[in-house]
Order: structure tokens, then sequence, then C-alpha cells
């Protein structure tokens, strides 16, 4: 039987899901546990991956078209949104800073609950009980999130939501690469 994790990562290098981990571990724990300056130049950080990775999704997406016809008229859309949405925030990292937490807070509440119902449902299916408890987490992260975004500073919301995710999944991205690697 697979597990939601398992399937997730199944065609992926185990070391590639360790880097992975780890990666969101760190950036989950400087989020939490490291000075403001710290904190503000990883947030910095994330800013800027993120439009580089919203960039490069969207050149990915469109490119995705010539490969596989079917649904061209969605990729294009999304792949026009995220080359937009990426260039906006790399040509101004300043103004994304600051309005990105707010939209980012709504989107990630709805990412949440979707997110945690898939896994909840796959766990029902037999995904085993790492996906049930991801499930869960990612259901209540989504309430968290949605129940704070009419509030003031709901940002902050969205960097502490972060941080915790990024502790806990890198942690289950680490024993994950070494349950790959050992099957492997």
């Amino acid at each position: 039987m697979t597990t939601a994790v398992q399937t997730q990562t199944k065609d992926r290098p185990w070391w590639l899901t360790l880097i992975s981990g780890i990666l969101a571990l760190i950036v989950g724990g400087i989020l939490l546990w490291a000075p403001a300056k710290a904190k503000v130049e990883t947030y910095q950080l994330v800013i800027a991956v993120l439009g580089i990775w919203w960039l490069v999704q969207g050149i990915f997406d469109i490119v995705a078209i010539f490969i596989d016809h079917s649904m061209w008229a969605w990729k294009l859309f999304m792949g026009i949104i995220s080359i937009a949405a990426g260039a906006y925030i790399l040509a101004y990292p300043v103004a994304a800073a600051v309005v990105l937490p707010r939209v980012l807070v709504l989107v990630l509440g709805i990412w949440g609950l979707m997110y945690g119902a898939i896994l909840l449902f796959m766990a029902f299916r037999g995904g085993g009980w790492g996906a049930g408890i991801l499930g869960v987490l990612g259901i209540l992260l989504g309430f968290a999130l949605l129940a704070d975004y009419g509030k003031l500073f709901s940002g902050l919301a969205m960097l502490w939501s972060v941080a915790v995710c990024g502790v806990i999944f890198g942690i289950a991205l680490i024993f994950q690469a070494f349950r790959q690697r050992s099957a492997a």
C-alpha cells in the first residue's frame, strides 16, 4: 500500500526530497526563532524566491502547452498570470513584501482547506495515517488563516503559519527521504 506522501515523492530522487526537507526546516526555523534582522532578511529572500518560482513556473506552464495540448487555454492563462505575478514581485519587491502577506493569507487559507480535504480523502482511501495527520493540519491551517484574514496584521498569521509548516513539513520530508532511500 502506498501512502500519500510516498505518492507525492515517488518520482523524485530521495536526495531531492532530503534537500527540500532541510531547506523547509531551515526557513521555518529562521522565521520562528531567529532575531528580527534575520527574519526580515529571510522574508525578503522568500519573497524573491517566490517571484522567481512564479516566473519560471509560468514559463513551464506555457511550454507545457506544446508538449501536452490538453487544457491549453488553462495552461496559457496560468502561465500568463504566473509570469505577471513573478515579474511584479521581482520588479517591486518592497511593495510585494507589504501586499503579498495579505493576499497569501487568503490564498493559503483556501489552499490549506482544499489540500487538507484531499489528504484526508486519500487517508480514508488507504493513504496511511500520515496523510490523515497532514490533512487535519492542513484544514486547521486553512481555517486559522481564513478566520484571521479580515483582521489587522493578518500577514503575521501567514508568517507564523509558514514558519510552523516549514518546520513540520521539513521534518516530514526528511523522514520521507530516508524512507525512500531505504526502499530503493
